[in-house]
């Protein structure tokens, strides 16, 4: 949406990356599948909502290398706790190396199988309503079952935080009839009629919708 030039200064000018989410996310972008991680003004704004809320416990549903969770786990207290759901074993190695070296690795337990599961077995041990925040970051075709569980999980006034609704502009695009792309178009429509929620949509980065419950 803005020039490079103009994303240089807004990073800047803005920026709070420390050197360890930095050096995450230059790795990352050499590889083929960088798209995947979320961008540096993202990752800033979930953690000052983190902040303002005084967020201690939530769940991330996706991890990849670990970009996102070390923001999230940098806005939690020393004693906060971040489930973090993957499937990927090998690329979460990197993860928990960066989140090591951040001195977060307490904050975070990382959970490798699907996420559903993860999300299931919490509610079944009671923890339905005493989570703070969801961040949903996965396959797109589970948005809306990732969703329906987030709002179970979430205390009222809690956090549903998902990123690429705006799917690259794919949303708009009539020829566009993926699995993916209808996926995200289901999810905002959802949301979007959605009373059990207040809701934002923001055009940063690929899209970040906010959905706070009531």
């Amino acid at each position: 949406m803005y020039d490079a030039e103009l994303v240089t200064y807004l990073r800047h000018i803005s920026s709070r990356e420390t050197a360890v989410m930095a050096d995450n996310r230059r790795v990352t972008a050499s590889r083929d599948d960088a798209g995947l991680q979320i961008d540096p003004e993202q990752g800033q704004l979930i953690a000052l909502l983190l902040r303002l809320m005084g967020a201690r416990r939530g769940i991330e549903i996706g991890v990849f290398a670990g970009y996102s969770s070390l923001w999230i786990a940098e806005a939690l207290p020393p004693d906060g706790c971040l489930i973090a759901c993957d499937s990927d074993a090998e690329i979460t190695q990197r993860a928990r190396a960066d989140w090591a070296r951040a001195g977060v690795a307490d904050r975070i337990d990382l959970r490798i199988g699907p996420a559903m599961a993860t999300l299931d077995a919490e509610i079944a041990a009671g923890m339905a309503g005493r989570h703070d925040f969801v961040f949903i970051d996965a396959d797109k075709t589970g948005y809306l079952d990732y969703y329906e569980r987030a709002l179970a999980l979430l205390a009222p006034g809690g956090l549903v935080i998902a990123d690429n609704t705006l799917w690259h502009g794919r949303v708009i695009d009539p020829d566009d009839a993926s699995a993916d792309t209808e996926a995200i178009r289901a999810f905002n429509r959802r949301l979007r009629d959605d009373e059990r929620v207040d809701l934002s949509l923001v055009p940063i980065g690929d899209g970040l919708t906010l959905a706070r419950k009531r």
